[in-house]
């Protein structure tokens, strides 16, 4: 009989895979608590909606500024070292938060950099830590790891975190933060048991005879934008997924409005739709499995790219709270298992000297469309009223799959890269 470790972590992926499995697993938890938590110390400081917005905002503006920098950084150094140093910043970053607010010191502005400074190392401890799988494990166990690791970041993240961290902000205003601390601190001594990764070899003539990071950060950043872009499934599958996040994030921006005018839900009728959201997600990791097994890929991106497109009109339609609810059951699933795909997809597409910054590029696409996609919200909602934005993303998405709908079949086709062994699987 198949144990409960076998289950979740199978021991062909190796020991490598479950310290880092554990890690993302345990830091998960600390960005969950700070995802219910950080909200609700500006509120506490602030009534003003536009600083309000600012906290989330300026933790995605690192990724503008910085995800290409940190994909190059990725593929020149020990990535293990490099998510260390990273866990140990954000930790530095929050304990500095948790002394001002145990002093009484702490205000608007404070809270405001410290956002900004984790999102920053958060940057470059999200983006390393995606190139070690692809290292660690087989390039047909990538599917299974990627939905082992998504399924922390749905638990941990999404379900378990913000309840603890709200309940921790009713104790005091730095408990949160302190466990937050912790749950960094404990990521950090886990990805340091994992096995020393190598420096991923260049694989261009000009940067071999010039050595392992010898090349200015500007080339090889323009080296992963250049690959990227001529690697047509790779581009293809990057732009499919900045369109989609323009149309998704265009009424997600507005859907605290949405929730509580629209469908009359309230303040714990939005907080439902964002649970129900993650248990759908949850759901999809008991089955992924099967799917994997029984359904090729360009049917399963199909499929949950065309339930995006059916979840945007479902929206603009209802007015009832529990289909909303529904809805977003289903939401949850199919985005879990686009996610895992289009992430498998990709690393095993890209060469292992290059993961870092192509994996940059796409993560630049992803903020990038949810940046304009809720600037694009807000406007249509403020002009047309609050399901005008779900009619946009409708459309918008609709558009987009009927363009890419044979490209999606070439995409899941192309012929991997990562073929060899693993660096290290050991059992």
């Amino acid at each position: 009989m198949t144990g409960l470790g076998e289950l979740i972590a199978p021991r062909r992926l190796g020991r490598d895979f479950r310290w880092l499995m554990s890690a993302a697993w345990t830091s998960n938890i600390g960005d969950g608590i700070a995802l219910a938590a950080s909200p609700l110390l500006i509120a506490s400081m602030t009534s003003s909606p536009v600083l309000v917005a600012s906290g989330a905002m300026l933790q995605f503006l690192p990724w503008l500024l910085f995800g290409l920098h940190a994909g190059a950084i990725a593929d020149r150094v020990e990535r293990r070292m490099l998510v260390m140093l990273a866990h140990g910043i954000r930790a530095v970053i929050v304990l500095a938060l948790v002394a001002f607010l145990m002093t009484g010191t702490a205000n608007i502005v404070i809270v405001l950099v410290v956002s900004f400074l984790y999102g920053t190392a958060e940057v470059f401890a999200d983006t390393t830590s995606s190139t070690l799988l692809p290292m660690m494990v087989r390039p047909t166990d990538l599917g299974v790891g990627n939905a082992r690791l998504q399924a922390g970041f749905l638990v941990a993240n999404q379900l378990a975190g913000p309840p603890l961290g709200a309940f921790l902000f009713a104790i005091g205003t730095f408990w949160p933060f302190l466990a937050q601390v912790l749950a960094v601190s404990v990521a950090l001594v886990l990805v340091s048991r994992i096995a020393r990764q190598p420096v991923p070899s260049r694989g261009d003539d000009a940067s071999r005879s010039e050595g392992p990071g010898r090349t200015h950060v500007r080339h090889d950043i323009a080296e992963g934008v250049r690959w990227a872009w001529h690697n047509k499934p790779v581009r293809t599958l990057i732009i499919i997924i900045l369109a989609f996040n323009v149309t998704w994030a265009a009424p997600w921006g507005i859907l605290v409005l949405y929730a509580t005018e629209h469908l009359q839900m309230g303040p714990v009728g939005f907080g439902a739709l964002t649970t129900a959201s993650a248990l759908g997600g949850l759901a999809a990791t008991m089955c992924f499995g099967w799917l994997e097994r029984h359904v090729s890929f360009a049917t399963l991106m199909k499929v949950c790219l065309s339930l995006e497109v059916l979840m945007h009109l479902a929206f603009a339609l209802t007015t009832d709270g529990a289909v909303a609810l529904g809805i977003m059951v289903g939401f949850g699933a199919y985005s879990f298992v686009w996610g895992t795909i289009s992430t498998t997809v990709r690393q095993r597409l890209v060469p292992h000297e290059l993961q870092g910054r192509v994996g940059s590029v796409n993560m630049v696409g992803v903020f990038g469309g949810m940046v304009i996609g809720q600037a694009l919200g807000g406007v249509i909602a403020q002009v047309w009223g609050l399901t005008a934005p779900w009619w946009f993303a409708f459309a918008g998405a609709a558009l987009t799959l009927l363009l890419m709908w044979r490209q999606i079949s070439h995409i899941a086709a192309a012929k991997p890269v990562l073929e060899e062994e693993p660096q290290s699987n050991e059992p």
